[in-house]
């Protein structure tokens, strides 16, 4: 039984959401983390019962539908409806029911896609969205606002937001069907050094830079903020506040696994943005910042990997 009283963690199943359990401060609270056949979040007369019977000290909103552009492309309906509801239900239900402390996880997909970097939580609604996964973000930016309004009506609710950057780590999908860059990334050097290849490919020429946290660090900025709540700014970003290139995450990776491979580069692919990194100004003032080198967090991620996929 945890000392801090109750959390109520939505998403509990996905990458956050097993990072925040496996935490060590996680031990000091009861968590209840309802997967979605116990709890369907879309469901806003089901919330509100649930939060009503178990009266959780805090929520931390970490459920989503979530995607690669694929699927955010192919439907939008369901990433801006799904997530709609999701963050609507949870926070106007736990408003109702008496809870004062309400951790929303945003996304910076939330930005405009032509603002300027570092990404600033004052820019978020002052240009358009980027239109691959503009649904999502419009459902983030909803949640966000919803808890800054339910601020503004009453003083002692504590309803705040954290916009995390990439993530990567421990519970993360390596699957080349669904894996963001890292998990991909380990994957495909892993592949190379099991079949003794002697190269491996890069799409564009790997200078495009891309800002990645250890889940495990965005656990830690989470369970200290359920401690801080009151001096947590009202959205902060969380991330590294500086970033590495697409290079640097595969020489990172060859270097753990051990791979002494060639890197070549695909010049006719797409790269993407050449740059997406969050201000943590904010965070910095909060007095928190992440903790786990590249090195470290790819060295668990793959050991993770060995134990979880490569089996």
């Amino acid at each position: 039984m945890g000392t801090k009283g109750t959390l109520l963690l939505t998403g509990g199943g996905g990458l956050v959401g097993q990072n925040i359990q496996e935490h060590a401060w996680a031990a000091d609270w009861s968590i209840l983390a309802p997967r979605s056949g116990e709890l369907d979040l879309t469901d806003a007369g089901a919330v509100d019962a649930y939060l009503g019977q178990h009266k959780p000290d805090l929520v931390v909103h970490a459920a989503g539908r979530v995607g690669g552009i694929q699927a955010n492309m192919a439907n939008p309906v369901a990433f801006l409806d799904e997530n709609t509801a999701m963050g609507r239900n949870i926070i106007m239900g736990a408003h109702r029911n008496g809870v004062r402390k309400f951790l929303n996880l945003a996304s910076t997909c939330m930005y405009p896609r032509a603002a300027e970097n570092p990404l600033r939580e004052d820019m978020v609604l002052t240009g358009e969205l980027e239109p691959t996964n503009e649904g999502y973000a419009i459902a983030k930016i909803l949640a966000m606002r919803l808890c800054d309004y339910i601020r503004r009506e009453d003083a002692g609710a504590q309803f705040k937001t954290l916009i995390p950057c990439n993530l990567y780590g421990r519970h993360d999908k390596f699957d080349p069907k669904h894996s963001h860059l890292v998990p991909a990334i380990i994957h495909k050097v892993h592949e190379a050094q099991k079949n003794g290849e002697a190269t491996v490919e890069i799409w564009g020429d790997g200078t495009a830079r891309r800002e990645f946290m250890y889940a495990g660090d965005l656990a830690d900025a989470v369970l200290r903020a359920a401690d801080d709540i009151e001096n947590l700014p009202d959205s902060m970003n969380t991330g590294l506040g500086h970033d590495h290139s697409i290079n640097d995450y595969y020489a990172v990776v060859a270097d753990v696994i051990g791979w002494d491979g060639e890197f070549t580069h695909d010049l006719s692919k797409p790269v993407g943005m050449k740059q997406k990194l969050c201000s943590t100004e904010r965070q910095t003032q909060w007095g928190w910042q992440a903790p786990t080198s590249l090195r470290d967090g790819i060295a668990q991620t793959y050991r993770y990997y060995l134990e979880s996929f490569a089996t």
